[in-house]
């Protein structure tokens, strides 16, 4: 039987109790996902391009199709969540877009360097709390991350999950 989204979030959650470590995961967990995709959005892509859906072409890179995938793992959870994903997500090509302006190799390193500094940040936050990164039991609390933040986003302004 599959988790339910409350159930992922009550086991992501079980490692993120310290004040600290909850601070840096709002700021590290979006920056972390936003990397992620700048630095699968600097992968080549031109087989990926297709004619006649102009609109779509500066999202048709590795990072919309990471993006589309963790969607489908979304909506299987929650509409509300799978949502707040999409309009979160959305926010996150475009401003990849805008610095893919200034040239994949800008994307590139800032990615590289927000993906590092982050990450840095998210193991000091779990040295604090003393427990190890949820991932390291199952990977699929990667997609939990930024899902367990917009769960307190959706809470917060009555739409719930």
């Amino acid at each position: 039987m599959a988790k339910s989204i409350q159930q992922w979030f009550d086991e992501y959650g079980e490692s993120h109790q310290n004040p600290t470590n909850k601070v840096i995961h709002w700021i590290c967990i979006p920056l972390i996902f936003w990397s992620i995709i700048g630095l699968l959005a600097c992968i080549p892509h031109d087989y990926l391009q297709v004619t006649g859906v102009a609109w779509v072409l500066p999202y048709l890179h590795w990072g919309g199709v990471v993006i589309a995938l963790g969607l489908l793992f979304y909506i299987r959870l929650s509409w509300q969540l799978f949502l707040g994903m999409a309009l979160f997500s959305t926010i996150v090509l475009l401003s990849i877009e805008a610095l893919m302006a200034l040239g994949i190799n800008v994307l590139l390193v800032t990615s590289a360097v927000v993906f590092v500094g982050s990450w840095v940040g998210q193991f000091v936050g779990h040295n604090i709390e003393g427990k190890k990164p949820s991932f390291f039991k199952d990977l699929q609390f990667l997609m939990i991350g930024p899902a367990w933040l917009m769960g307190f986003i959706l809470k917060r302004t009555g739409i719930g999950y």
